[in-house]
């Protein structure tokens, strides 16, 4: 069975940072993508950004150029960097794994980030 938990989420002023982070029970070496997702109050959820077995990366044009993924395989962990942050980016985030590219995802429980004055 695979476990994601999330953390480093928080209270954020406009304009701040926070980093965070997703610890797996596995080798990131096993999974073929994995990514980061958000769901504000009344939307659906909503890719953030992935990343490939490959080191490839994708963002969404909403957080291109603000938001940086990366994974350290030796510490099992997959982060979110996120910069410049907005009112508009508040929501629950949540980590994504995939073995294979259509397989089903494994989900962490998410974590709240809010950016506000």
């Amino acid at each position: 069975q695979v476990q994601l938990v999330e953390s480093g989420g928080g209270l954020v002023q406009p304009g701040g940072s926070l980093t965070l982070s997703c610890a797996a029970s596995r080798r990131l070496f096993d999974f073929n993508t994995m990514g980061w997702y958000r769901q504000a109050p009344g939307k659906e959820r909503e890719l953030v950004a992935t990343i490939s077995s490959g080191a490839t990366t994708n963002y969404a044009d909403s957080v291109k150029g603000r938001f940086t993924i990366s994974r350290d395989n030796a510490k099992n962990t997959l982060f979110l960097r996120m910069n410049s942050l907005k009112p508009e980016d508040t929501a629950v985030y949540y980590c994504n794994a995939r073995f294979l590219r259509f397989s089903d995802p494994y989900w962490g429980q998410g974590t709240q980030v809010t950016v506000s004055s």
